[in-house]
Parts: C-alpha cells; structure tokens; sequence
C-alpha cells in the first residue's frame, strides 16, 4: 500500500518535527514536574491519540483535494511552510520556556486516569504544529495511483503519533528523573530550545520549494 521508501522518508521527516519541543513537550515537562513520572506518560499517551485524530481529519478531509487541485495543494503547503518557519522563529525567541519549565515548583496529587488521558488528547488534538504539519506534507508522500488516497495517509500518520509516543516519554521521563542537572546550567535547555527552532526554520524553508512529486 506505502512503499517503504515513501514510508522511512516521512518518517525521517516526522522525527525532525517531533523533536522540536513545542506545546507537547512543554505540557509533558510541566506535568512530569508538578505531578510526577505516572501522570506525565499518561500524557503523553492521550496526546499521542489526540495528534492521531488530526492525521483521521486530515486523511478524510483534504485527501481527495489536495490531490486533484494543485491550487489547493500551493496554498496548503505555503501556508504551512510559514507557519513552521513561524514555528522555529517562536522556538529561538522563546527557548528559555523550556528552563521555565523545569524550574516549576508547583506540586501537586496524581490525577485521575481518565482525566489525566483527555487532558493529554486535548493538547494533542490542538497542537497546531502538527496539524500543519500533516496538512502540508502528508499529500506529498502518498501515490494517488497505488491505492486509497485516505488509507495511505492513515499508514502514513502513524508515524506522528508512534514517533511521539517515545520521544515525549523520553521528555518525562528526563524532567521526572534529572531535573537538578538541568536546574544547574538553564543554558542546556535554552540550547536545545533555539536548535529545535532552527530545525523547524530549515523544515519550513524546505517545504517551501517542494514539489507535489506526480
């Protein structure tokens, strides 16, 4: 249905988005910080579903269009190639958000499961960084001629979520576990703040003069 080379490059490419610390990680840090490890990974787990149903919307939404109208497709990938360039501009500007964070002090008890998931797919539903980002580049890795448009997209976008899923666990994991070492020295968040942002610049960049590739 997806061929692998389609497949790894999306992939590649969803890995650069996703390590990039946005409104996810943020709210993963800050719930490893206040609440601890467990409610944090519970996070994690409902954002990753929330960031699925964007790649649902997406794939049934604008699959069919975006693949018939090259207008469309333009003006879909040149906004989202501003907005990620917006994205990684945010990022530099604001990389200490990320020392903010692990600087909290607030504490508090262990949420609900079932409370603590939706939190976490809120987030995820509403992380406008990833639905750009599905918007504009999901299109581009698919065949229309090799099978369903939509069900490419669905194979396609598990790559977000999947992707998220360790890399945001890691996150909590990280700010459960060493929160002195990264108290001591701000500039080791601040640095990883402003190269994520420079990631998303050279992604949106790159976007930008990207063909549909039919």
């Amino acid at each position: 249905m997806v061929s692998g080379t389609h497949l790894a490059a999306f992939a590649a490419l969803t890995f650069l988005m996703v390590v990039v610390p946005g409104p996810s990680v943020l709210f993963t840090i800050s719930r490893a910080l206040t609440v601890g490890r467990r409610d944090a990974l519970l996070t994690v787990v409902g954002n990753s579903a929330g960031v699925y149903t964007q790649v649902v919307a997406v794939a049934f939404g604008l699959g069919a269009l975006v693949t018939t109208s090259a207008a469309v497709f333009t003006a879909i990938k040149v906004a989202g190639a501003l907005y990620l360039v917006y994205l990684g501009i945010q990022a530099v500007r604001h990389r200490r958000k990320l020392t903010d964070a692990m600087a909290a002090k607030v504490r508090a008890t262990p949420g609900r499961v079932l409370t603590v998931l939706r939190d976490g797919f809120v987030v995820g539903f509403a992380n406008p960084k990833s639905i750009v980002f599905l918007a504009a580049l999901l299109p581009q890795f698919v065949d229309p001629a090799a099978s369903s448009v939509p069900a490419q997209m669905l194979v396609l976008g598990l790559c977000l979520p999947a992707i998220a899923l360790a890399t945001d666990s890691a996150w909590a994991l990280v700010a459960g576990t060493a929160r002195a070492w990264f108290a001591r020295s701000p500039k080791r968040l601040e640095l990883v703040g402003g190269t994520g942002g420079l990631v998303m610049i050279g992604l949106g960049t790159g976007l930008a003069f990207t063909g549909r590739g039919d």
